[in-house]
């Protein structure tokens, strides 16, 4: 299934969450390193402790170029809000696998937000998956994703 796009895990994505995404994280990054990605966890570093989802929003952020990054809150609403406040971030909030391709396909996006609290293990497994598989369309989506970063 991956070697289709072998290239694809050779980059590094970065991982962030808040305290409510926290063990969906720690799922995902053992789930996604068994089939051959790379990922780099930003934080945070528990669930215990409450932290403020854009601060983990904008480190991922930061250290995003050409990388792909996966951002996860209690809804996953809050945290795709603040990362879109960068010009060079199209975050797409996720709750099934169409959306996830749809938004890699049509949309070019570069950070995949889940919610914890509204999509089990597996599921956002494959949500993850399908996200980081994905490959953009280009033609009649370029322009419009081009107008994104304005």
């Amino acid at each position: 299934m991956h070697e289709a796009r072998s290239t694809k895990h050779e980059a590094r994505i970065f991982i962030a969450s808040d305290h409510a995404g926290f063990h969906l994280k720690k799922f995902l990054i053992t789930e996604l390193t068994k089939s051959g990605f790379k990922l780099a966890d930003l934080g945070c570093n528990s669930a215990e402790k409450s932290v403020d989802y854009p601060d983990y929003a904008q480190k991922l952020v930061k250290k995003i170029k050409k990388e792909f990054g996966i951002l996860i809150c209690g809804s996953g609403v809050g945290i795709c809000m603040a990362a879109n406040r960068f010009k060079h971030v199209r975050a797409a909030l996720s709750y099934n696998v169409k959306s996830a391709k749809l938004a890699r396909a049509h949309n070019d996006a570069n950070v995949l937000c889940l919610g914890a609290r509204m999509t089990k293990d597996q599921s956002a497994l494959a949500i993850a998956k399908a996200f980081l598989n994905g490959k953009f369309e280009g033609g009649r989506h370029e322009e419009r994703v081009k107008k994104l970063g304005r």
